[in-house]
């Protein structure tokens, strides 16, 4: 569990509590929460983040009213760099978004500059916003991960403990079937994950995601990294929290070169959150994979 579930600004967030729909614009419905709150754990502060990136979610369920009433859809892309002070609260975000629901606006480019001018605030810095037609958006055609990642989830591990363990990296890079290999070369993999499941910080509901980690180093036992993962199976974080852990954890563990971890999450209430983290690399690719 984490050491600052019971801080302040979680008890005061909408999420967990029950809440009334509201089909009338108000902004006032976001709740930011501190990214500090779980990095200050990790021991980083906004002066000696290890990683750069940005957090990117996709909205399914935005809809508007045109100057004349009649009903408006797209899909919201929302991008926000992890140099922001605040992730955006999933719920309080959905809540949010319904509030357009019966809200007149003159055209699409007025919702998208709303949008903007709000989220940037909650987020404190400037959110990316981009508008899709429903039948038309690249960003998430389906990527099949297999294409150009080894698929690591067939490893034969015993599983006993479904408890968080950082430690389980410890020694993972001289674990290898081939320790002599592993001890002198440095290799570039590309691995992915279906098994990372972790809780919501706040609620226990489970959270589903693929995970995509890519790494210049010394090979990276794949038994170790994987039971690795699966120990967050009970873990309690928000997205974006677990994947900063799994980044700081491999970056202590580990000797790399280079790193990104990219996680994509199935949909929640209309939304799916997607935070990337990597060494050299400032803007997430195009993977949705078939869960979501």
């Amino acid at each position: 569990m984490a050491t600052y579930q019971n801080e302040k600004s979680l008890s005061e967030l909408t999420l967990g509590k029950t809440t009334e729909y509201t089909s009338e614009y108000t902004p006032d419905l976001l709740q930011g929460v501190p990214r500090s709150l779980n990095r200050d754990n990790l021991a980083l502060t906004s002066n000696n983040l290890p990683f750069i990136g940005e957090d990117v979610w996709y909205g399914y369920e935005l809809s508007w009213l045109n100057s004349k009433g009649k009903p408006m859809v797209a899909v919201a892309e929302f991008r926000f760099n992890c140099t922001s002070a605040n992730i955006v609260e999933s719920k309080s975000f959905k809540l949010y978004l319904n509030s357009f629901n019966q809200s007149k606006f003159n055209d699409i480019n007025t919702v998208k500059n709303i949008l903007i001018k709000d989220l940037s605030a909650i987020a404190g810095s400037t959110a990316q916003v981009s508008l899709f037609n429903v039948e038309q958006c690249p960003a998430l055609a389906i990527r099949p991960s297999a294409a150009d990642s080894i698929c690591i989830d067939d490893e034969d591990i015993t599983v006993d403990n479904y408890q968080f363990d950082a430690q389980l990296l410890q020694n993972s890079q001289t674990n290898t079937e081939n320790n002599a290999l592993a001890e002198k070369a440095l290799i570039e993999e590309k691995l992915v994950s279906h098994l990372l499941k972790s809780n919501c910080l706040i609620t226990n509901q489970p959270d589903w995601a693929t995970v995509y980690i890519e790494y210049k180093g010394k090979a990276i036992s794949h038994e170790a990294l994987l039971s690795y993962l699966v120990s967050f199976r009970q873990h309690n974080e928000f997205h974006e929290q677990c994947v900063e852990r799994i980044f700081c954890d491999l970056q202590k563990y580990c000797q790399l070169e280079a790193l990104t971890v990219f996680a994509r999450y199935t949909r929640r209430g209309g939304l799916d959150i997607n935070p990337f983290r990597s060494t050299h690399r400032n803007t997430a690719p195009s993977a949705r994979t078939l869960r979501q």
